[in-house]
């Protein structure tokens, strides 16, 4: 074991109030932002994820997110043991959940359900966070159209003109965030507790088939959002869409408002990778535009 492993042994002893000496540190791979391993004593098995130690504030705000999500006592999170830094490194150490690709879905939808009941009197959250490897400003403000056309799309637009992205793209977008209340007519969204980045990469099962979603870019917005993303890149079972559905039912405009917060999601796409995010945001916006006519 390196010096750095047995700085994060001592911290999971602290944290644990149990001695951890471990024996194996087995790299995980999937992720696209941190380093990760699973870290073991023979008994005891922790997840820990890595980055340079400029960049303990990203774990910081991913075990705030998990705590909300865990104090909603609906969809299971992997609990946080500890966070810091150590050896020129940051850390986020975390309950090992052995995770399988299918399961229960349709408990994942009520319980998602659930989750969304959660929530607070404004939008947003007590701290900002990262969606992937881009920041995302969760400032609380009161009415959701603002909020979505500061927060996200405004913040997301001023990124892509930064990267190069200017033209149609920025024009279609302003001309978009100026309109965005008809969208919302006949619409008032209810403050719920978000993951925030729900694809399917970000959830599993147990062996027993009990869901669980990690990897949280949580905070307070509408519900649609993480219905919106879970449908983006496919990887949910029909059962958990159904079991959400008639839990809490969605509204008729949800097909429409889906475009408009996943195109948050391909703007970020586009802001972290290139590529043909951009012309997809921009089809995207086209067609939101067109609906507003």
């Amino acid at each position: 074991m390196s010096v750095f492993h047995a700085a994060l042994a001592a911290a999971i002893s602290r944290a644990s109030g149990a001695p951890f000496a471990a024996l194996e540190a087995r790299p995980m791979h999937g992720g696209d932002i941190s380093e990760a391993f699973t870290f073991g004593d023979g008994t005891r098995t922790y997840f820990v994820k890595t980055q340079p130690a400029a960049r303990l504030a990203m774990f910081e705000a991913e075990a705030a997110g998990l705590a909300d999500l865990s104090a909603a006592n609906a969809v299971r999170v992997p609990r946080v043991v500890c966070h810091g830094t150590a050896g020129g490194k940051a850390y986020l150490v975390l309950e090992h959940l052995p995770l399988r690709p299918h399961g229960d879905a349709a408990q994942l939808g009520r319980q998602l359900a659930q989750q969304h009941r959660a929530g607070a009197a404004r939008f947003g959250g007590a701290c900002d966070n990262w969606i992937g490897a881009t920041a995302q400003p969760n400032g609380p403000m009161e009415d959701w159209v603002d909020f979505w056309r500061e927060r996200r799309l405004g913040f997301q637009l001023e990124l892509a003109a930064r990267n190069g992205y200017g033209g149609a793209l920025q024009r279609d977008g302003e001309a978009l965030m100026a309109r965005l209340e008809g969208l919302f007519v006949a619409y008032r969204p209810v403050p719920s507790l978000l993951h925030g980045d729900l694809w399917g990469g970000n959830h599993g099962f147990l062996a027993d088939g009990t869901p669980a979603i990690f990897d949280p870019a949580s905070y307070v917005g509408d519900r649609e959002c993480d219905l919106a993303m879970s449908e983006l890149f496919g990887g949910f079972a029909p059962a958990f869409h159904a079991a959400y559905r008639e839990a809490w039912p969605l509204d008729p405009g949800y097909p429409v408002r889906r475009m408009l917060y996943n195109l948050y999601h391909v703007l970020n796409h586009a802001n972290l990778f290139g590529g043909g995010y951009a012309a997809q945001a921009h089809r995207m916006m086209t067609r939101l535009l067109a609906e507003l006519r």
